[in-house]
């Protein structure tokens, strides 16, 4: 793989710590701020609604612009909009500012991955994905912990400082890695913005975003609530919350990386193997989570399904908008946020029912059910892999 493409993981392992950092933290928001747990909560509502809104809005801004650029201003704006958080004593300015840096992450996703796939050949697009994704799980299993840990010494402003820092480095890289207009970047000028919107009404490029929506709604469903089931259901300390995060973290490298050596070839096989084992696997949490060893070996395990399916079905939103080159990441970036917003919320309704602590489990499970369920009369498209030059030919090819 380009070494630019580790230099934008870089990047999006920054962010992706930004985006779940906010978990431990909101009480100390709230007290610091005077304000109420449950309005400190909507800063992640907040991010959420601003990576769904922000991919497409920001990506069509940024179309026209060399892509380094975008990369860079996207990457500038996000650490300045953590430097204003960190300082501000107004919970006014700390909202607005999630959601400016949702923006900025949104897009910052959306050019990376149609960046990414210029900087790889048309068949190794799940690969880059894949590159791109690791640091989104190296955030869940070094930038989170890490965070919690730091805003738990020295408060909660510490970790957007350090985020901040983070991009620094991410920045540099950028400037100096990426190049100016990547070699498989169309000079001659790409298609208008209506006919990339126009890719949204073709069947096959809606079937895989909401696949992708719904595999990623159950991640981030049980995801989001795994910390009342390690502490309550099976009796562990606090200290294993953060222990538990990192277990799922690994595995989703571990999904991640085995997936990007497949996506792009043997799409079929991922979701036809990986689809099934990740619905028993979500079962199996809500039967067995209150024995810690089950608890343990599963959160990997659903860790690496859930982003080896995940990863796989957004590089097929990639090749299925290939008619749009600079739409077509905002489109992934959406599929994945939607899911990302909408999973802890179909969770949270099953809290407060006979379920108990293991309903987002279930809710888990349903969710991947209902993708399977969908997915099997459409196998044929999910099937066509990204290295065959007449299913490629067949993409580009808008209807």
């Amino acid at each position: 793989m380009p070494r630019p493409l580790y230099l934008l993981a870089v990047a999006v392992f920054a962010m992706g710590t930004s985006e779940f950092m906010l978990a431990g933290l909101l009480p100390a928001i709230a007290s610091d701020l005077d304000v109420t747990v449950g309005a400190a909560g909507l800063l992640t509502s907040a991010f959420a609604i601003g990576m769904v809104v922000g991919a497409p809005l920001m990506a069509g801004l940024a179309r026209n612009w060399p892509g380094r650029s975008s990369l860079l201003g996207f990457v500038l704006v996000f650490l300045a909009a953590h430097l204003v958080g960190a300082a501000t004593s107004s919970f006014l300015v700390l909202f607005v500012t999630r959601l400016v840096a949702a923006l900025a992450n949104a897009g910052f996703l959306a050019v990376a991955l149609t960046v990414a796939a210029r900087l790889v050949a048309p068949g190794r697009r799940g690969r880059a994905l894949a590159v791109l994704l690791s640091g989104t799980t190296a955030a869940t299993v070094a930038g989170v912990p890490g965070g919690a840990a730091l805003g738990a010494m020295l408060g909660w402003r510490a970790t957007f400082w350090a985020v901040a820092v983070l991009c620094l480095p991410a920045a540099i890289g950028i400037l100096r890695g990426i190049p100016a207009r990547p070699a498989q970047e169309d000079e001659t000028g790409g298609p208008a913005l209506r006919s990339e919107l126009a890719q949204l009404r073709r069947p096959r490029l809606i079937l895989v975003m909401l696949l992708g929506a719904l595999v990623n709604a159950a991640t981030f469903g049980s995801f989001t609530f795994l910390a009342p089931v390690v502490t309550d259901t099976a009796g562990l300390g606090g200290l294993w919350v953060s222990v538990v995060l990192v277990i799922f973290g690994v595995g989703s490298f571990v999904g991640v990386t085995v997936a990007g050596r497949l996506s792009d070839q043997r799409p079929g096989l991922v979701v036809a193997a990986g689809g099934p084992l990740l619905l028993v696997g979500w079962l199996a949490l809500a039967v067995l989570a209150g024995k810690p060893a089950a608890l343990l070996v599963l959160v990997f395990v659903q860790g690496a399904l859930s982003f080896a399916l995940g990863s796989t079905l957004i590089a097929r939103v990639l090749y299925e908008a290939a008619g749009a080159p600079t739409m077509g990441g905002s489109y992934a970036t959406a599929a994945l946020n939607v899911g990302a917003a909408a999973g802890p919320v179909v969770a949270a309704t099953t809290l407060n029912t006979a379920l108990g602590n293991v309903g987002p489990f279930w809710g888990s499970g349903l969710l991947v059910a209902v993708a399977l369920l969908v997915a099997l009369p459409f196998r044929g498209v999910i099937a066509a892999g990204g290295g065959n030059e007449a299913v490629r030919r067949r993409v580009r090819t808008p209807r």
